[in-house]
């Protein structure tokens, strides 16, 4: 599993397809997030846009291999465990840009509340923020793996079908996405951090659930 995790991740760097999300995402940051910011509102806006740029990682990370590698990878390891690895790789460097992302937005942001009233200790946000944007970089992932192969082959209803359920999974009330970064959005205004622990949990199991239901289509459908 390590070394097809290793192909997986060395692919989609030789192919520099990741330029385009990462360059997204660093626009979205230097857009949305300013110097002198309620940090609690700077981390929930940088975790929201992460989960797009997840779902489209996987995109680019399940369909990378050309069919003929593709085969000879699933004659050698199988194909859910190809599938499984690609989808990690794609986790990972989703996950790589949150790590990244989340102390800079501390560093800039103002640690108060909306009206500068109160004071927000950096530690606790920080935290809040690398949870929420776990949380994103999950329901990212499971969204661009059920939009995509094994269960959706065409490119046309794949991009639409990513696209519509990041949008779902960030405005959708029950979301665990959309849960956690409201939890830090209506935390600034009273400078409260709430741990989105919940969310997070429920954003694991769902994006465990999708990985194990994709990687035994995968083994039937290609």
């Amino acid at each position: 599993m390590t070394a097809l995790l290793r192909y997986q991740t060395a692919l989609l760097i030789r192919s520099q397809r990741w330029l385009a999300p990462v360059l997204l995402y660093a626009a979205f940051l230097g857009i949305g997030v300013q110097s002198g910011q309620p940090v609690l509102d700077s981390l929930g806006y940088a975790a929201a846009g992460l989960l797009p740029v997840a779902a489209w990682l996987v995109q680019l990370c399940v369909d990378q291999e050309p069919p003929a590698a593709r085969t000879v990878t699933a004659a050698a390891a199988g194909s859910p465990r190809v599938h499984l690895a690609s989808l990690l790789a794609a986790l990972g460097c989703a996950g790589i840009l949150g790590a990244v992302a989340t102390p800079i937005v501390l560093l800039i942001s103002k640690p108060a509340s909306t009206d500068g009233a109160v004071r927000v200790h950096l530690l606790p946000a920080g935290l809040a923020g690398l949870l929420a944007t776990a949380c994103c970089v999950l329901l990212g992932a499971a969204a661009g793996a059920l939009c995509t192969r094994p269960l959706l082959h065409r490119r046309g209803w794949s991009v639409a079908g990513t696209v519509l359920a990041a949008l779902l999974a960030l405005v959708s009330s029950g979301s665990p996405a959309n849960q956690a970064v409201t939890g830090l959005v209506t935390g600034a205004r009273t400078g409260t951090v709430h741990l989105p622990v919940l969310p997070l949990l429920a954003a694991a199991a769902l994006a465990a659930a999708v990985a194990v239901l994709t990687c035994r289509l995968t083994s039937l459908r290609g």
